[in-house]
């Protein structure tokens, strides 16, 4: 889009309000998990969105979160979907194979169906990295969820 202002602009509408959003929490490390979750709820009605817009579902760990945002996102109810999960690594190779299938099913489920997901699964190698990153993973969560869900809606 050479010469045109539409491909110009440099940040997304973070404006929340009427948007749909459904959020999927691994309950592993739930402790974790939960505040990635209350900051992402936070952020989310900071932004505008509507508490009774807002679907937060769990389910066991990481590699289930995928499951339940084909779902969600099957169903057509969401402007944006959230994955938010930890996983810190182990003494077995059980962390690459849960950090790649999350992660790579979580992407294939947002291009298969064209709907935003903001993926907050954290990935760290010990219990002290996933708390410095909990709180402020969580709100970026809302805002990329946010920002994508606006661009698409421009976008089609």
């Amino acid at each position: 889009m050479q010469g045109s202002d539409k491909g110009t602009a440099t940040a997304g509408s973070l404006q929340g309000e009427d948007l749909r959003i459904g959020i999927v929490q691994a309950r592993f490390n739930n402790a974790i998990t939960q505040a990635l979750a209350d900051a992402c709820m936070a952020e989310l009605l900071a932004l505008g969105v509507a508490e009774s817009h807002i679907r937060h579902v769990t389910v066991p760990g990481a590699l289930e979160v995928p499951v339940a945002l084909q779902a969600m996102a099957d169903s057509e109810d969401y402007d944006a979907l959230v994955a938010l999960g930890c996983i810190i690594r182990g003494e077995t190779y059980h962390f690459e194979l849960v950090a790649n299938e999350s992660g790579a099913a979580v992407t294939r489920i947002a291009l298969d169906f064209q709907t935003p997901i903001a993926n907050a699964i954290l990935t760290v190698e010990n219990e002290a990295q996933a708390w410095a990153r909990a709180e402020e993973k969580g709100r970026d969560a809302a805002r990329v969820a946010v920002e994508m869900a606006n661009l698409m809606e421009e976008l089609q």
